[in-house]
């Protein structure tokens, strides 16, 4: 057992559990990807184009800031989106696990290119006072990288990547697959809603900008303790 084991562990349960609820679009495929931040300088993340019922623990990447691999199966490469999941961490201190699905609701709205507002209190203080789009790129291309890190300054929990798939960031894998959860909820709903043709109603303004100072100042108190650290 080496000192990565239970961060292994644990992504490799998430990845089981997202797959078995859908939340990757296929149960035999191996898309979408999952990661859990293990310190400042790496991560470990699912492997590269496997199907997650044939994965162990001892197959799921560490790779550094460099997206060097430090522990693994040697057969095995780190998820092409290794790349995307490091320039999140490094950009978003508030965040530790990240994962990426093509869960059918959220997905949807990136095919229309279409952001998600805020409907409901209980969803955005989770994922933010929008899902905003992430204008499309190849998979595990620089150019997707560079539009992700393009929209996490609004400091939001969740994204949806145009004609790909989503974003749910949180502050350990739990809360990352909770708002996973709660971005399929609100994307489901607000599908059926705009299908009536009737308007929808968003929360009140008053409500959004708090949304806002809320998630801000999150993600403001992490930078500080990032700060902070890195003077010891």
């Amino acid at each position: 057992m080496t000192k990565y084991e239970s961060y292994k562990k644990e992504v490799l349960e998430a990845s089981l559990w997202l797959s078995a609820h859908g939340y990757f679009g296929s149960l035999r495929g191996s898309g979408g990807n999952v990661s859990v931040r293990i310190d400042e300088t790496c991560m470990a993340i699912t492997p590269s184009s496997v199907r997650y019922q044939d994965i162990s623990a001892a197959d799921i990447c560490v790779v550094d800031a460099d997206l060097s691999v430090i522990e693994g199966n040697d057969k095995l490469r780190p998820s092409v989106e290794a790349g995307m999941h490091s320039i999140i961490y490094q950009r978003r201190p508030d965040v530790h696990a990240i994962v990426h699905t093509h869960q059918t609701y959220g997905s949807v709205f990136g095919l229309i290119n279409t952001p998600i507002p805020a409907l409901f209190d209980e969803v955005s203080f989770a994922l933010g006072q929008m899902v905003e789009i992430i204008p499309y790129a190849l998979s595990g291309s620089p150019e997707l990288v560079n539009n992700v890190a393009g929209k996490l300054s609004n400091n939001a929990n969740a994204y949806i990547i145009q004609n790909h798939g989503i974003l749910a960031l949180g502050k350990n894998l739990d809360k990352a697959i909770l708002n996973a959860e709660l971005l399929e909820k609100v994307a489901h709903i607000y599908y059926l809603a705009l299908s009536t043709g009737k308007a929808v109603d968003t929360l009140p303004e008053s409500i959004t900008d708090f949304v806002a100072m809320i998630r801000n100042q999150e993600v403001k108190e992490a930078m500080q303790k990032k700060q902070e650290k890195n003077k010891v």
